[in-house]
Formats: structure tokens, C-alpha cells, sequence
């Protein structure tokens, strides 16, 4: 392959990558590594910066001043066993719950081994488990996958280059207070590129549509696009989501079964996204946020589950929890700065450029 040829496809992989990340442009190289790596996170870019708070919340949730990006579903199962497998055949800091296989209403991993060589596997449970989302997760499990993102999903040991840090300095702590998100990921020496959205990020996500009241803007009380309760029926119909609304959504049964599988596939319900085009955000597991940002000895949960009522799926349903808290109805999603325009439109430029001199040079 001769120098015109390796120009040519580099340019051609990272003009790709941009077009896959859902941007026109891309920001540093550490997107590369979620373009080659093991985990993809599919993103959706939240814009219309600058709007207000909801009302409803007494005008504390919802209002952001930048574009942001978040992912379009919940960290599923098959990521968290990538990641497993990736940093914990020593699970140090406990990133692997034994109820992950366990308890049957959501079980999805299984381990193997003994500490220093664990391997981990996706369960069949009811059907493959790779596509829902992961549950007994802390915060302190959410952020520690956060930096290994943030870190290119590097494979060892959990250090600083791994899991300690990246996205936040979590450094072997597993109790106290929470670190705020690094400005710089040190491993990087640039922004973080995956962490915890913060309660407004995950709020405008899930309810803020710039079309509302005439244009100028408002929220919806769910997540779907609705201000009527979401009906439970998985599939293509509209205003659906993962609750128990009387009867749970999986079974349609108003009895539970402790050998019944409750979660959906993230995404399962085709046709109730929200404006951004996000999935269960209301239903299917509560998802951690960061509150304000600030460190703290508490963290945000929102979004409700497959089990509780039509109230916690809902906008007014705000939980501030221990962030050691791991439970069968709890998982995240991450967030990401929007690329900037420089690079992407510079290698857009370049590759326009490359090909257009090859023509010429075609024509000599």
C-alpha cells in the first residue's frame, strides 16, 4: 500500500467515524477507540443550549447551557461483560455483583475462575441478555466504567490508567464522599470523553422538546414524547415504556415470578423515544446522575423501572440515593461532549483535497 493509499484510508476511517458518532465533526482522537474497540456507545446530540429550567420543577432541572451528547440507550449487559472481562480476572474494587446471575429477574452475567483469572459471560435468561441493561451497579461501578471508557477501554489490572481515573478520581474509593468529573482526564490530556450525566443533562434528555408551546420550548411529564402515562406493551406502538402500570410489562401479568426475566432490550419500544430520540428513559431500570456536578455523599437516580408505578417514570420522580447502592432496578447511561467542528471539517477538507489532487494527477 503506498503512501497516497494509507493517506487516503485514514482520512476516509476518520470522515466514517464522524458520520457514526452523529456528528459532523469529531473533537480529539480518543473517539477513534470507541469507533475500534469492543463497546460502542450510540450517541444522540442534545442542542438547543441555553434552554430554561421546567417550571414544574420549581425551575431546578432541565436547563443546560451547552450541547452535550448522551447515550441513546442504558449500558446493556454485553458492554459491562466487555468490561468485566477487560479490568476485573482481579475484581478489586467489586465492579461484579453475585445477584448478576443470580437473581433471575434480571440476571445477564455469570463469572468464572478464581480472582486472578475471573472470566465473565453473558447469561441466557429467558433469551439472550446482551441487549438489556446492566442493573446492580453503584455509582461507584458507573464511574469506574466511565474512566475505562474515557481511558480507550484499556485491558488490566484496576490502576489509575484503567479505572481509578479518567472521568473522575475515584483513586480506591469505594465509600464517602463522590468526585466531581475531572476537567482534564489525565490519561488523556483532554476532556474526559464519556462520564455521568448530571440530573439537568439526564432531564433535558429525556423530557425537554424546542418544538413545545408554540416553539419556544417546554417539557413533557414522560419521557416519551407524552403528557398521558405510558401504556406497557412492548413493540412499535407509541407513548410505551417498561413499568408496571397494573400489570408488569414483560408478562402482562399482574403476579411475579422470582424465575421470571422483567427487563426489555433497550430500545424494545421502537416508537416511544423522546425529542433527542433517547430510549427508557422512563421505564426499564432508574439510572444514575450526578446531581449538580459537585461532590457530595449522595447521587441522583431517575427514569423508574420495570417494577414501580406510572409516578417514578415520570418527570416529578426524583431520587437522591447512597451512591454504594446496587439494586435489580438499577443501571446508567453515559454522556459526552459534543465533538468540536475543527477536526472533523479539517479531515472533511482533507479528504476532499486528497481526492481532487489525485484527479489531477490521474489527468497529467
Amino acid at each position: 500500500m503506498n503512501r497516497f493509499t494509507t493517506s487516503l484510508s485514514f482520512h476516509w476511517a476518520h470522515a466514517a467515524l464522524c458520520i457514526a458518532t452523529g456528528a459532523v465533526t469529531m473533537a480529539t482522537p480518543i473517539f477513534r477507540s470507541d469507533f475500534v474497540r469492543a463497546v460502542t456507545i450510540d450517541w444522540v446530540t442534545v442542542g438547543n443550549a441555553g434552554n430554561a429550567n421546567d417550571p414544574a420543577t420549581g425551575n431546578r432541572y432541565g436547563g443546560v447551557a451547552y450541547d452535550y451528547q448522551i447515550g441513546k440507550y442504558d449500558v446493556t449487559i454485553g458492554q459491562y461483560t466487555e468490561f468485566l472481562n477487560a479490568v476485573a480476572a482481579t475484581d478489586t474494587y467489586a465492579l461484579y455483583n453475585a445477584s448478576m446471575a443470580t437473581d433471575l429477574n434480571i440476571a445477564g452475567i455469570s463469572r468464572s475462575g478464581a480472582s486472578g483469572s475471573y472470566t465473565y459471560s453473558v447469561i441466557n435468561n429467558g433469551g439472550d441478555s446482551s441487549n438489556r441493561p446492566i442493573t446492580y451497579v453503584s455509582w461507584w461501578d458507573a464511574a469506574r466504567f466511565s474512566n475505562w471508557m474515557a481511558n480507550g477501554q484499556p485491558t488490566g489490572a484496576q490502576s489509575s490508567t484503567t479505572t481509578e481515573n479518567g472521568a473522575y478520581f475515584v483513586n480506591g474509593a469505594t465509600s464517602g464522599n463522590t468526585p466531581a468529573k475531572n476537567v482534564t482526564n489525565p490519561n488523556t490530556g483532554t476532556a474526559p470523553a464519556f462520564f455521568i450525566p448530571t440530573e439537568s443533562e439526564w432531564y433535558k434528555a429525556a423530557y425537554y422538546s424546542p418544538v413545545l408551546n408554540s416553539g419556544s420550548g417546554g417539557y413533557y411529564t414522560y419521557a416519551t414524547q407524552s403528557n398521558t402515562a405510558p401504556g406497557n406493551v412492548v413493540g412499535s406502538g407509541a407513548n410505551q415504556a417498561n413499568y408496571n402500570n397494573g400489570v408488569y410489562s414483560v408478562t402482562q401479568s399482574s403476579s411475579t415470578d422470582s424465575n421470571q426475566n422483567y427487563l426489555t432490550d433497550v430500545g424494545a419500544f421502537t416508537n416511544s423515544a423522546s425529542f433527542y430520540r433517547t430510549f427508557d428513559q422512563s421505564g426499564n431500570v432508574y439510572q444514575w446522575n450526578d446531581l449538580d456536578g459537585t461532590t457530595g455523599t449522595s447521587r441522583g437516580l431517575r427514569g423508574g423501572s420495570w417494577g414501580p408505578d406510572a409516578l417514578s417514570v415520570s418527570s416529578s420522580a426524583s431520587i437522591v440515593n447512597s451512591p454504594l447502592f446496587e439494586f435489580d432496578i438499577i443501571g446508567f447511561r453515559l454522556a459526552s461532549p459534543v465533538p468540536e467542528p475543527s477536526t472533523c471539517a479539517m479531515g472533511a477538507g482533507g479528504l476532499v483535497g486528497i481526492a481532487i489532487r489525485a484527479i489531477r494527477r490521474r489527468r497529467a
